[in-house]
């Protein structure tokens, strides 16, 4: 019989606790769970080469594991200072059976997205599997006069301009029967005023992956985005200034686990969605989206 999903994770008591960003897996208290002792694949995506950004610690890391359990190799990014969390991912797919391939990259810059396709086609001869993850947040309860120029800078240009400059750069390496993957959130359409510039990008990144979609479908490629609701990362004590209530708006009365996101961008990539495109897969715990 399957547990009841509030049973599954049950909501922990939230220690209150901040870190600098970008935030780090270890300090973290409960541990988040990537799926390191539950998720099992079933060669879904035998053969595949999957690029990941983001992919050293929260979201990132269960898609990691969940791509290489399936039978993917696995390019992924990480910020320079998460070499720490980037090891442990590389770890885990190697585990797996997969190739890792670990790539200190900061997607606001241009140039440093060029190296990092040239990187993964090198390392791969072709990318599969696209999975446009990091992002970039700063809460900023005191309104939008608190937002800095370069605080809406830095979170257009991770979450929009690095997505949309790997996408223009992949494309070119990956064949028909591929896909790309953005990851939007349950801020698009219900947006929190303190996170008025991220939810803003999510919104964006919405329309980006359904235009995408209907561009590039006569390639046999297909795009579609995850929109998860309140997930514990790395991301959450290093932007939030309260981890003790969150994820308890949800209806499921919890935030999700990492691990509980990752299925969605496997059956997304995978060939089970091969009639799903310019889809947006909601994982918002009972909140309803459009």
């Amino acid at each position: 019989m399957s547990e009841h999903p509030t049973h599954k994770h049950p909501q922990p008591d939230f220690p209150e606790q901040d870190q600098e960003h970008p935030g780090w897996t270890g300090p973290m208290g409960p541990p988040p769970d990537h799926g390191e002792a539950m998720y099992e694949g079933s060669g879904l995506l035998e053969g595949r080469k999957a690029l990941v950004t983001g992919g050293d610690s929260g979201i990132g890391r269960a898609v990691c594991l969940a791509f290489a359990r399936e039978g993917a190799d696995v390019a992924f990014t990480h910020l320079a200072e998460e070499d720490e969390d980037a090891r442990e991912t590389a770890r885990l797919v190697e585990e797996a059976g997969g190739k890792a391939v670990a790539v200190a990259c900061d997607i606001r810059a241009e140039e440093q997205c060029g190296q990092l396709i040239e990187r993964a086609v090198a390392e791969f001869g072709r990318i599969d599997i696209l999975v446009n993850n990091a992002a970039y947040q700063m809460s900023q309860p005191d309104g939008i006069q608190a937002i800095t120029t370069e605080q809406f800078d830095r979170v257009l240009r991770t979450n929009l301009y690095g997505m949309f400059w790997l996408c223009k750069k992949a494309l070119p390496h990956i064949p028909a029967g591929g896909s790309i993957i953005d990851t939007t959130s349950v801020q698009a359409y219900k947006p929190s005023p303190h996170l008025l510039d991220y939810a803003t990008t999510k919104g964006a990144i919405v329309t980006f992956t359904q235009g995408l979609a209907q561009m590039v479908a006569s390639d046999g490629i297909r795009v579609n985005a995850v929109a998860p609701g309140p997930v514990w990362t790395p991301l959450i004590p290093a932007t939030l200034p309260d981890t003790r209530e969150f994820g308890k708006q949800a209806p499921l009365g919890r935030p999700a686990q990492p691990a509980e996101m990752a299925p969605a961008y496997v059956f997304l990539a995978s060939d089970r969605a091969s009639f799903i495109t310019a889809d947006i897969l909601n994982a918002t715990g009972g909140t309803p989206l459009p």
